[in-house]
């Protein structure tokens, strides 16, 4: 009986241990995870002023886009998939300074309506792989009564330079781009997905084209700014600070 006593009380107290060893192991990890950089009351503070500052200065940006603009007709909201208020700023001082004759907008939709307005001498050229987006762009520029721009569908295509790109018949007859503004196609999911521009634009480009790539702040947009200027003898290239990063090359 004593025997039968004894045994059950060291099973007691081995289930006990092992509970204890658990929760020492919950409680090491929690604290782990609590140290964690992403966790830190300092950095979460540091990261909410960056933010807090980006969208003060996108307020000031769009602001400064609307006054300049003069739209007389509603527009889109400038979050998400859309070009933000700080690039579109940006591409209507560059064509304020280059006049362009010739733009090719890649990946249309408030940059179409943006560069059309800062342009209205220009033929704008706006290109997009969906019929969706597209016809969204044809509405907004109906209802801005924009009469500049060749909004053309170009499905996505297997490409020799690469990712799936742009139907090319769909550039075919587009020379001497003075302005060209890269942001499609969706290059989240692919951070090669905009190179194949390199292949088929560099030809097409008047000898004072200026380029601007958005979404400069991932790999693949930098490094095809980067290609750009290895092809591009005499150019500079700047790295903009804005919300999702943009670069822009133009002749020294």
């Amino acid at each position: 009986m004593f025997d039968w006593f004894l045994s059950l009380a060291l099973l007691a107290v081995g289930l006990l241990v092992i509970y204890q060893i658990r929760l020492l192991r919950r409680i090491s990890g929690k604290l782990r995870n609590l140290s964690k950089p992403e966790r830190d009351p300092r950095v979460i503070a540091k990261k909410s002023r960056e933010e807090n500052w980006q969208h003060y200065r996108q307020s000031e940006y769009f602001a400064q886009l609307i006054h300049l603009m003069d739209f007389k007709a509603a527009i889109p909201g400038l979050r998400s998939w859309a070009a933000s208020a700080d690039v579109l700023l940006t591409l209507v001082n560059i064509s304020q300074k280059v006049k362009p004759k010739v733009v090719l907008d890649l990946g249309s939709g408030i940059s179409t309506l943006v560069l059309a307005k800062a342009t209205p001498a220009a033929k704008v050229f706006s290109i997009d792989h969906l019929e969706e987006f597209a016809g969204k762009t044809k509405s907004l520029l109906a209802d801005h009564e924009i009469t500049n721009v060749d909004l053309r569908v170009a499905p996505l295509r297997p490409n020799s330079a690469g990712s799936d790109w742009y139907e090319l018949s769909a550039l075919s007859d587009i020379n001497q781009i003075d302005l060209l503004f890269i942001d499609g196609p969706p290059g989240s999911k692919d951070d090669k997905a905009r190179h194949p521009v390199l292949a088929h634009g560099l030809s097409k480009l008047s000898p004072r084209a200026v380029i601007v790539i958005d979404d400069a702040a991932r790999d693949g947009e930098r490094a095809l700014a980067e290609m750009f200027l290895e092809a591009l003898p005499g150019y500079e290239l700047e790295f903009l600070n804005h919300e999702k990063g943009t670069a822009v090359l133009r002749p020294k």
